[in-house]
């Protein structure tokens, strides 16, 4: 909007507006260069060069007919007069003051060296046709103070020109009808430009709505799935830490050994509620970055190797010198999480099993082994009534993917099973794609 405040005055409204003439739209690309098809795209140039040719020789004739200009000088203003409709594609202000200024040229030429007496004053009608194609891209592209300029010139000159050639030779002055020309295309093309964007901006809002709705209905699932967790399996583990821990005190005459063994139970399932809290608070946060809290790695797994040993699993740990100092954060938790569901799977479908572990590192990859053995005769699997789902190998492969690695398991032909996963350590986007649970 102009500024028409008392303090601008009319010299400052007058400053503002040719200011605008000197500054043109930013966006450069040409005129339905973002259309999907491609004749869109090339359609300004078709029409700017179907302009040209005809309006360059008509021009040429009608100067040096009618209005009495040197042949090559008409040729010359011609070219001038239309060549740029070719750059007002992308760049219709720069466009206009070259038409401009040459109309202008045109109009002192004709009224102070041409002969003719038959063509009107002071628009060449070949010149006004060629203008008027001019404001079709400039009132496209440029805001509407830069419009309301363009068209305040264009009155200014041409009625300028009609006073200065008042009592000529030249009878017919068209210096009104140019005016209101000029004034009905930049409205109409600068109503369309406005338009356009605002069909443009309400397409961002319903995008950005879409966005949001996608974003509630997320954090409303991640919702429902914490309330379940908390209300099912954190309840059940609750149970469970309080049993183990007030068996002793409740039970007669434990054995110190099963006094040993369920505060073992218990602080199992205090470690499994504190990992629990973690994820609910990771679901139920509207920030889905990564938690401050510290995640498990490489020097906790021998925390986790025992704690696996007091379930009945002989497992042996071994961890190359330096490692977990070379282990990024993200590669460690996967590594620590893959260890953690092959123990786990040994527990459930190989109690009492020799189980190995290790990790070595190969060059900039980190090689992650867990083997056990065939569990021991006439030993039933804990889970053997219950048809296994796979969701622990599915998760290996989803943490293992997370650091573009490899993972490889199978049965062994002693009746063991051998997890092994190879996990990049220079991988860039490690820290970006950090696992949170």
């Amino acid at each position: 909007m102009i500024d028409s405040s008392p303090r601008s005055g009319p010299v400052g409204v007058a400053r503002a507006l040719l200011g605008t003439l000197v500054r043109p739209s930013a966006d450069h690309a040409p005129l339905l260069a973002h259309s999907s098809r491609p004749w869109l795209r090339h359609l300004p140039y078709v029409l700017a060069v179907a302009a040209i040719a005809s309006l360059l020789p008509s021009g040429i004739n009608v100067m040096a007919n009618d209005y009495g200009i040197d042949g090559g000088l008409a040729a010359a203003i011609a070219v001038a007069q239309t060549a740029p409709l070719l750059l007002a594609v992308s760049r219709p202000l720069a466009a206009w003051w070259m038409i401009g200024s040459t109309d202008l040229l045109a109009a002192v030429l004709v009224l102070t060296t041409g002969s003719g007496t038959g063509g009107p004053w002071p628009w060449i009608p070949t010149a006004l046709v060629g203008y008027l194609f001019l404001m079709v891209p400039l009132s496209l592209r440029e805001p509407r103070r830069t419009l309301v300029a363009v068209w305040l010139v264009t009155a200014g000159a041409g009625f300028a020109l009609s006073l200065a050639g008042a009592g000529s030779r030249y009878t017919g002055d068209n210096a009104l009808l140019a005016t209101a020309l000029t004034g009905a295309v930049l409205v109409l093309g600068g109503a369309l430009r406005e338009r356009a964007e605002a069909r443009r901006l309400l397409s961002e809002q319903e995008h950005i709505s879409e966005v949001e709705r996608e974003r509630r209905t997320l954090l409303e699932e991640r919702a429902r799935i914490a309330r379940e967790l908390h209300d099912v399996v954190a309840h059940h583990m609750s149970v469970i830490a309080v049993q183990a821990a007030s068996a002793p005190y409740r039970i007669p005459d434990v054995p110190a050994g099963a006094a040993e063994e369920f505060t073992a139970i218990a602080g199992t399932a205090r470690e499994s509620l504190a990992e629990m809290r973690r994820l609910l608070g990771v679901l139920r946060s509207e920030d889905s970055g990564g938690e401050t809290a510290p995640q498990p790695g490489v020097g906790q797994l021998a925390q986790l190797v025992e704690t696996v040993g007091r379930a009945g699993v002989a497992a042996e740990l071994t961890v190359a010198d330096s490692l977990e100092e070379a282990v990024p954060q993200a590669v460690g938790l996967s590594a620590y999480r893959i260890v953690q569901e092959a123990l786990a799977n040994v527990v459930r479908h190989a109690p009492g099993a020799r189980t190995w572990v290790s990790l070595s590192s190969d060059g900039p990859e980190l090689l992650v082994t867990v083997v056990n053995g065939p569990p021991p005769e006439r030993t039933e699997s804990l889970e053997a009534s219950v048809e296994g789902t796979g969701q622990g190998l599915i998760g290996m492969r989803e943490r293992v993917r997370l650091v573009d690695g490899r993972l490889d398991t199978g049965p062994l032909p002693d009746g063991g099973f051998k997890v092994a996963a190879v996990l990049p350590l220079g991988t860039s986007d490690n820290t970006s794609r950090e696992p949170t649970a």
